[in-house]
């Protein structure tokens, strides 16, 4: 199948959005989506983005049955790596179930690569969830480690109520 992987623009916000929700439901966490159209072109499309999107595109011909032509995407932004220095982190890479195994998801997984190697990236980092053994042996099969099996680095997050008290005790000086 043909297709082209492009940076996203602003208009193409509410496909990126609608992908997230759809990203959600197939990891059992629709209710976790906060995320408005508003803020995607905000944070991505300012002049200081916060992150970088691409998006896997097919022809007219190609069009999903509602008349999606844009069908997967790769989300992602930088980060800094103290032991090994410019690091690249993919927040999310989706695509639609119809256009999955025709090389889409390939194809924003490597140009997130190249993006990251032309910037000197030193390594492209994600996570996966435990259960997702699909994306789990797409990833290995590229060549990637899996961390928590390898080091034991386990991911961890403040949100919520344990961020906002977490702020409250930094020093005020």
């Amino acid at each position: 199948m043909n297709f082209k992987v492009r940076a996203a623009r602003k208009e193409d916000c509410k496909d990126i959005s609608r992908m997230i929700m759809e990203l959600a439901v197939y990891e059992k966490m629709p209710e976790q989506v906060k995320i408005s159209n508003e803020e995607l072109e905000r944070d991505g499309f300012s002049p200081n983005p916060f992150f970088q999107c691409l998006i896997a595109e097919v022809s007219d011909e190609n069009m999903t049955t509602d008349g999606y032509t844009v069908v997967g995407y790769a989300l992602y932004f930088y980060t800094y790596s103290t032991w090994e220095g410019r690091s690249v982190f993919m927040e999310d890479l989706y695509v639609m179930p119809d256009f999955r195994g025709k090389g889409i998801g390939k194809g924003l997984l490597a140009k997130v690569a190249q993006v990251g190697v032309e910037k000197q990236c030193v390594r492209l980092q994600f996570s996966v969830l435990e259960w997702n053994k699909p994306s789990l042996d797409f990833y290995i099969a590229k060549g990637a480690v899996d961390l928590t099996a390898k080091e034991g680095w386990h991911n961890l997050r403040f949100y919520g109520q344990a961020l906002d008290q977490l702020a409250k005790e930094a020093p005020n000086n």
